[in-house]
């Protein structure tokens, strides 16, 4: 019985060690998840200025990361505007890799770089500026002198 008793406190020694071990958390800074990748570039965009590019232009890349969070390969210029003109499209195509540069390579964590090594993310970048909230009325709260 003591020996029973013995080998599973063992056990769940080796479990809970196993446990600490598979469930490390991303240091400050590092990028665990999509979601965050796509953050991590959206700071790192800076879009032509106004004056020297049209606004409203969007463009798409297709780009590849490896397991440390450099590109693999070339990234993929795969949509542009319509209405784009070909200096539009040469900005926010510099624009696009002046990007990339600067937020590479990607802080991926471990288990992140192994994920996504040589999947194509399809990033969409914009110079839209987000609509503007309507301003709401509080009516309940006005005050009214009688």
């Amino acid at each position: 019985m003591a020996r029973s008793r013995k080998h599973l406190i063992g056990f769940a020694t080796t479990l809970s060690l196993m446990a600490s071990i598979s469930t490390a958390h991303a240091e400050p800074g590092q990028v665990d998840n999509i979601k965050e990748a796509f953050a991590r570039l959206r700071t790192c965009w800076k879009p032509p200025p106004p004056s020297r590019a049209n606004p409203e232009v969007e463009i798409t890349v297709i780009v590849s990361f490896t397991r440390d969070g450099n590109i693999l390969g070339r990234p993929k210029i795969t949509y542009e505007s319509e209405g784009a003109t070909d200096n539009d499209r040469l900005m926010y195509r510099v624009a696009v890799m002046e990007t990339l540069q600067r937020c590479t390579p990607m802080p991926f964590t471990e288990g992140m770089g192994g994920a996504v090594a040589g999947r194509p993310f399809a990033i969409r970048f914009q110079n839209r500026k987000p609509s503007p909230q309507p301003t709401e009325k509080r009516a309940w709260l006005t005050t009214t002198i009688l």
